[in-house]
């Protein structure tokens, strides 16, 4: 079996605790990378896994076709860090907020993947993985900025039948993109990435 049991919600959410970085570690994690990405600009995404129909979703969303950069490409929740903000976690749940209505009370961090560096867009991404106990809420989207909401399930997420790499060469520098095709929708880029870091964690442990 190359993923856990994605329907045993229980010890997915357990093994998600274990194994994720703290949420203490993330501006370390962030300023490590920034060592060698000096221009880079911060930013988090939330990946918050919530229950609908007994299976673990994760949310994600459709940006804007009026944005400048990424529109119409689907991502996370999330966007670059304020100067008011007092973590990658406070920015993650921020964004959230403001882009879906989500309310920071219901999300509950469970740790955070390895930053992500985009080389077109320049910024170096923060995602944090969140479990809503208590489930979504009532979500408003800010259409400004998005134009659909999506509630992906992650058992069919972690289908290999929908995913695929191609290698792409960027100023002399070769890149392994991950591409998923949900339904109608093709998940790529700095998302894509992000949810190969996740399922390459949901994997079991090494005997």
């Amino acid at each position: 079996m190359d993923v856990l049991n994605l329907s045993n919600n229980v010890e997915v959410i357990r093994v998600l605790r274990e194994r994720l970085q703290p949420v203490s570690l993330a501006e370390s994690l962030v300023d490590t990378i920034e060592g060698q990405q000096e221009n880079a600009r911060k930013a988090a995404v939330l990946l918050a896994f919530f229950l609908q129909d007994d299976e673990l979703h994760l949310i994600l969303i459709r940006r804007a076709s009026t944005l400048r950069s990424h529109s119409g490409e689907i991502a996370f929740p999330g966007g670059k860090v304020d100067a008011t903000d007092h973590s990658m976690v406070t920015t993650a749940l921020r964004e959230a907020y403001e882009e879906i209505g989500l309310q920071p009370e219901l999300v509950e961090p469970l740790g955070v993947l390895n930053p992500v560096f985009t080389v077109v867009s320049n910024y170096l991404i923060m995602p944090v993985v969140a479990y809503l106990p208590h489930g979504s809420g009532n979500l408003v989207l800010q259409e400004s900025e998005v134009a659909e909401l999506l509630t992906v399930n992650l058992t069919r997420l972690a289908d290999p039948a929908i995913t695929h790499t191609e290698q792409w060469t960027r100023g002399n520098q070769t890149r392994t993109i991950h591409f998923y095709d949900y339904d109608q929708y093709r998940i790529w880029g700095a998302t894509g990435r992000i949810i190969s870091s996740l399922l390459e964690l949901l994997k079991p442990a090494s005997p």
